[in-house]
């Protein structure tokens, strides 16, 4: 059996939840262990209820747990919302002079948290960090792993943050050994193992690979859970001249982002569901002029703004369909945080080899929650640019059809101001050399070109991920980053005596029918699982293969499954 440890860290919007969290799953991962956090937050600057959960384990981890070994209550409600989660021999951490924990079943761990800062740094403000303290303290770490945690984390402030930070720290740290030594049992040992692992988030792993694979504009209207791909990338742009530039919505965002692809730039933009309804005319507009583009479309719970900060997976069909009229597209839905800086580079492949948009559908769930993840092989990283035509060829060009008809619908692309060649597109209907016509005949001829590229794409499309047992009972189907939470789900319906497949797509559209139908035919029962109200892959698969699913679970109140849930009512469904 893996062993782990799990912490979860509450309070209010302002309280420093998400600092304490990532300090947390940074100092963990320093350890050697295998990391994956996720956070909860309302859509609030102040107020509301925040927490963000750790867990690490001496193997990989994919998903959340609900049960918690250590809790760190930064407000009252924390005790109320999340004290039952705490598993037998766990741990509150709690302000004493503010937090009421008496009763609640748990080891209680009262600290005078405010109190210790203040005598120690002078400074009341970084109580935080004596919670922090005494967090790896009851874990059973050395505190010189959170120590050299803080001094990266806060390195950008200065000295005196660093020190005073660092001080407090490690009177939580002492606090907690001396005052309640009983309390301190090593769940899982630090395995201070040499490591080549970085902890990342989806959007950060997404933001490395579009920079791997060569993208150089990007235009981004801030929107959660996108956002930090924006900002991700203006910093990182500085050093590796990239231009990223925030318009005034979304409309110009896809425009300009179109443009630069249009001019044999590698670009992208990022959105969520409200800002994709604006983008879908310069979606069209990419699929008619057969411009290359990337579209991050960050899933969050609609319709309109719906809850903003938490996730869902309801904008599968909208990616699939939507843009005016009919025009070939690739959709792709990364799996893991890992999987997000491949798909990356993998769909800007794609937008020019194909000559068309591609969208990559996350959510906020991915977006946000980080994971220790293997330092990307840079030198796997392979660059297709398509039918491009050189320098060279274009000096020897006697005009030039920018939408010439070819076999496989693909025509040969030349650069705006590249030799003497003009390149001509247009948005309304056009003819080969990229002037607008109006004639039934060429329309038709120009239709089919372009929807001629779906033959290539499906040809190399990726079939979905297959984990199969020959006598498996059941398959358990999903999308995107519902993975982790039903790959370990599976795990553990196994060691009740079910036997079960799990079935996993990252590249959606084109949608790989044979390859469903043949999976699907070969097992007795198969369960959709979507984080969605009305089951848009279930609807899918019966669409494109005729299979109906013998049953799905859907989930969506905003918040992400956890595999527990998915085993409950695999149970029931099996019962």
């Amino acid at each position: 059996m893996p062993a782990e440890i799990n912490l979860m860290v509450g309070g209010e919007a302002g309280q420093g939840v998400q600092t304490i969290g990532f300090i947390l799953a940074k100092t963990l991962s320093r350890a050697g262990l295998f990391v994956f956090a996720d956070q909860d937050y309302e859509s609030r600057i102040r107020g509301g209820h925040n927490f963000y959960r750790v867990r690490a384990s001496d193997s990989e981890v994919q998903a959340l747990t609900e049960e918690m070994d250590i809790l760190i209550a930064i407000d009252q409600n924390t005790i109320e919302f999340h004290h039952s989660e705490i598993r037998e021999q766990g741990v509150i951490i709690f302000d004493q002079d503010k937090v009421r924990a008496e009763g609640k079943k748990a080891n209680l761990l009262g600290i005078p948290l405010e109190r210790l800062s203040q005598e120690k740094t002078s400074n009341k403000l970084m109580a935080n960090s004596v919670a922090i303290g005494a967090a790896i303290a009851v874990g059973g770490y050395e505190f010189a792993l959170l120590e050299q945690t803080l001094k990266e984390h806060f390195a950008h402030l200065g000295k005196d943050i660093i020190d005073g930070n660092v001080k407090a720290a490690r009177a939580g740290y002492d606090h907690a050994r001396q005052q309640s030594p009983g309390l301190v049992r090593p769940r899982i040992k630090a395995l201070n193992q040499a490591t080549d692992m970085m902890l990342l988030n989806g959007n950060e792993s997404l933001a490395l690979g579009a920079m791997a694979a060569g993208c150089k504009f990007m235009a981004g209207y801030p929107m959660t859970p996108t956002t930090s791909i924006i900002e991700y990338m203006a910093d990182k742009g500085r050093k590796f001249n990239i231009v990223v530039i925030q318009p005034e919505d979304e409309i110009a965002a896809i425009n300009m982002a179109v443009g630069a692809g249009f001019a044999g730039v590698r670009a992208m933009t990022a959105t969520s569901g409200d800002g994709f309804a604006l983008m879908t005319e310069g979606y069209g507009l990419a699929g008619m002029t057969e411009t290359p583009v990337v579209i991050v479309l960050g899933q969050r719970s609609g319709p309109a703004v719906g809850l903003p900060t938490r996730t869902e997976q309801g904008e599968l069909g909208f990616a699939i369909y939507g843009g005016s009229g009919e025009f070939p597209r690739a959709v792709l839905a990364p799996c893991t945080i890992e999987d997000a800086f491949h798909t990356a580079v993998r769909a800007f492949n794609l937008a020019e080899k194909y000559q068309i948009p591609v969208v990559i559908l996350t959510d906020e769930y991915l977006a946000t929650s980080y994971q220790t993840v293997k330092k990307f092989d840079l030198s796997q990283v392979k660059i297709d640019r398509g039918q491009l035509i050189s320098d060279e060829e274009a000096s020897r060009l006697n005009g030039y059809k920018r939408h010439q008809f070819t076999e496989s619908g693909i025509s040969p692309r030349l650069m705006p101001m590249r030799g003497k060649a003009l390149v001509v597109t247009d948005s309304d209907e056009h003819d080969e050399t990229g002037h607008t016509i109006d004639d039934a005949v060429m329309r038709n001829r120009m239709m089919l070109k372009r929807l001629k590229k779906s033959d290539g794409l499906n040809s190399e499309f990726a079939k979905p991920r297959l984990y199969l047992k020959p006598d498996a009972e059941m398959t358990l189907v999903g999308w995107g980053s519902s993975f982790g939470a039903i790959n370990e789900a599976a795990q553990m319906v196994e060691k009740e005596g079910l036997r079960v497949n799990v079935m996993q797509f990252n590249e959606i559209w084109p949608f790989p029918a044979q390859a469903v139908t043949s999976a699907l035919s070969s097992t007795k029962r198969s369960v959709v699982i979507e984080n969605n109200a009305t089951g848009q892959l279930r609807r899918l698969i019966r669409a494109e293969t005729g299979i109906l699913a013998s049953g799905g679970i859907l989930k969506f109140d905003g918040r992400p499954f956890s595999p527990k849930q998915i085993a409950t009512q695999l149970s029931k469904e099996a019962a």
